[in-house]
């Protein structure tokens, strides 16, 4: 490789953001129902029930509410994400005593990518605050929480500077690394265990076709949220709570849903989760190999 490890830093970013542009164009919709679910599970019965329900109140709309924020959260996630997850894999080359450009393991490759989710989340957080609060907004004035709701991104933002000040917007974070960080080992893990089930004999990981990169993103994402989704769920009963006060940290608002609403109730809205996980994260690994690629194909001519 020619480039440097700058130029490496910004085509990795460049690739993340279109991944990430590529993931919420494809899975937002079945996220709304998701959050939705997430934090007034007594509402809705189902995914089918949760998409009647939002397309009479609020129609098609309703199933965008949040995107802009969206967009900008897995923009922001993503780059810094898989920025950083080249840098991660060059540390984990140097911890374990293998040479610059070694090959690394499925193994190594998922450590690298646990550890770069840590980043991603400081960059996640506050935008994926904005975008849960805007998703369960019509359902906080519904539940008789909140009076009046803000509906634009501008709106959330401001309200939450006014109430708790620029720390405000990290409501979560303590929920958004217990996800990120355990999660990604499993997500990296699962796309390069799919990927290496795909290469045959002879080829490499970075000739795989669209179909293969779908599918071996799409095991990725699944392997993720089937290991998180409890935390996940908590995340949003914070995030999206907190607009009317103080919350409860991780562990106490953990044991409130398990204690009031039993086990089951960690895992409302799974079902709009897992249909998303394979098609979103299909999108988003290939827009960022075939945008990296494209890119460094450029620098190398």
């Amino acid at each position: 490789m020619k480039t440097n490890n700058t130029i490496q830093a910004a085509i990795d970013l460049t690739a993340g953001a279109l991944g990430g542009t590529a993931c919420v164009l494809v899975g937002q919709p079945f996220d709304t129902a998701k959050v939705k679910m997430q934090t007034f599970p007594n509402l809705y019965k189902g995914l089918i029930d949760c998409g009647v329900k939002t397309y009479k109140q609020m129609g098609f709309r309703g199933f965008y509410k949040g995107t802009g924020p969206a967009l900008l959260a897995n923009i922001s996630e993503n780059s810094v994400l898989f920025m950083s997850y080249g840098f991660c894999q060059r540390i984990v080359r140097n911890v374990s005593g293998l040479e610059k450009n070694a090959h690394l393991s499925n193994l190594h490759n998922a450590t690298a990518g646990s550890i770069a989710a840590a980043f991603a989340s400081l960059a996640l957080c506050p935008t994926e605050l904005v975008k849960c609060r805007l998703q369960a907004m019509h359902e906080m004035k519904l539940s008789g929480k909140i009076i009046e709701g803000q509906n634009t991104v501008w709106s959330v933002v401001k309200n939450i500077l006014h109430t708790d000040g620029p720390l405000g917007l990290y409501h979560g974070l303590t929920s958004t690394l217990l996800r990120e960080v355990p999660g990604y080992f499993f997500f990296f893990g699962g796309y390069e265990l799919g990927r290496s089930f795909f290469t045959k004999s002879g080829e490499t990981k970075d000739e795989l076709g669209v179909l293969p990169l779908m599918i071996s993103g799409g095991f990725g994402g699944i392997s993720l949220w089937l290991v998180v989704f409890p935390v996940d769920c908590v995340k949003s009963r914070i995030q999206v709570l907190s607009m009317t006060g103080k919350q409860a940290g991780f562990m106490k608002t953990f044991a409130s849903i398990l204690r009031n609403e039993g086990i089951f109730a960690l895992y409302s809205g799974l079902k709009p989760t897992l249909i998303r996980a394979f098609p979103a994260n299909g999108a988003l690994f290939v827009a960022y190999e075939y945008s990296r690629k494209m890119m460094m194909q450029q620098f190398e001519d």
